[in-house]
């Protein structure tokens, strides 16, 4: 059985705003990295059940880049975004309307190549530039 992670943000916006920012192709290019010297040059979102997305990830300086892409399990609008990547591990998103904002709550298995404390601080790096990518937009 792979491990499962699980990172989470509140998010000082409504439901609406914030599941706009996260399924656009625009605004996904614009927060899709872990830190300042990575950045996401590409991104495609078929948003529905059986769809696909990929996002292109690229350090800065065009030493390495890769990939992340997948197929759409369940998708229900406001309330939760299933997937499972190209390599079989499967996400499960959520978003949850709580006092002052939404809450987002992303669980997803494990890959073997880093550790999972790696992991969990990369995917919760990105989902802290989304929180505060979001909370600047209008």
């Amino acid at each position: 059985m792979s491990t499962r992670i699980t990172v989470s943000a509140l998010v000082n916006r409504p439901v609406s705003h914030v599941w706009a920012i996260w399924t656009d192709p625009a605004h996904i290019m614009r927060w899709n990295a872990a830190s300042d010297d990575w950045h996401c040059p590409r991104a495609a979102n078929d948003l529905r059940t059986g769809g696909r997305f990929s996002s292109t990830m690229a350090a800065r300086d065009g030493s390495f880049s890769f990939d992340f892409e997948g197929v759409y399990d369940d998708v229900q609008e406001h309330r939760r975004i299933a997937y499972t990547m190209s390599d079989g591990r499967t996400c499960d998103v959520r978003f949850a309307e709580e006092e002052g904002g939404t809450r987002i709550t992303e669980t997803f298995d494990a890959e073997t190549m880093n550790s999972a404390d790696i992991q969990r601080a990369g995917w919760q790096a990105i989902l802290d530039r989304f929180r505060a990518y979001a909370e600047l937009r209008n």
